[in-house]
Formats: C-alpha cells, sequence, structure tokens
C-alpha cells in the first residue's frame, strides 16, 4: 500500500513539470523502484558497475516487476531483445536516458 501511495505522490508532483529528467533522477527512481520490489535490500553500497543479480537477491520475476514499474510509471516499452541492456545501473541509466528525456522529473 505504501508503494502505491508513493507512485501516486511521484505522478501528481510530475503533472505541470517540464524539466526533462537527469541521469541522477533516472538513477534515484530506479533505486525507489528496487527498494520497493526488495524492500529488504542494502542499497546505499550498490555499485553501479557491477551487475544488480551479483549484488541483489533479485530473481526473474523481480527483474520482471521493475519492467513493468517502468513501464507502468513512465510508458516505457523495453522489448525482451534489450534486457541485457538493463544488466547494471550504469547500462539502465545509459539506456533509459534517450527514452525518459522528455519525461517530468521529479520535484524535489
Amino acid at each position: 500500500m505504501e508503494a502505491r501511495a508513493k507512485q501516486i505522490h511521484l505522478s501528481k508532483d510530475r503533472i505541470g513539470d517540464t524539466k526533462s529528467m537527469t541521469p541522477a533522477e533516472i538513477r534515484d527512481e530506479i533505486l525507489d523502484i528496487l527498494e520497493d520490489i526488495s524492500p529488504d535490500e542494502d542499497l546505499d553500497g550498490l555499485d553501479d558497475d557491477k551487475a544488480f543479480r551479483d549484488q541483489l537477491e533479485l530473481d526473474s520475476m523481480d527483474f520482471l516487476d521493475i519492467v513493468m514499474e517502468l513501464r507502468k510509471q513512465y510508458r516505457v516499452q523495453i522489448p525482451e531483445s534489450d534486457y541485457e541492456q538493463l544488466v547494471t545501473m550504469d547500462s539502465t541509466v545509459e539506456y533509459l536516458t534517450p527514452m525518459l528525456k522528455d519525461a517530468p522529473a521529479s520535484v524535489s
């Protein structure tokens, strides 16, 4: 329930905001999604160059949850053939940056 309330809050914050998302903001959004999917994980020490699966206890369903959250929140369609682009934080941010360039940024 808390995750849903957070999502609604984020959606409300974005209304009328025309500033594009920066890579740092995309990274923060991915961290928020990871936190919702795997709340017991310590994300503070996440190495952006290492594979998520080598650092976190994520299974294939967790990975699909990440993809679905990106789709729900940002209407981003990620084809299965591109999943290999989402292996590390750096590769995920790099992949999503052009897709989210016109997405409203979060209001701090």
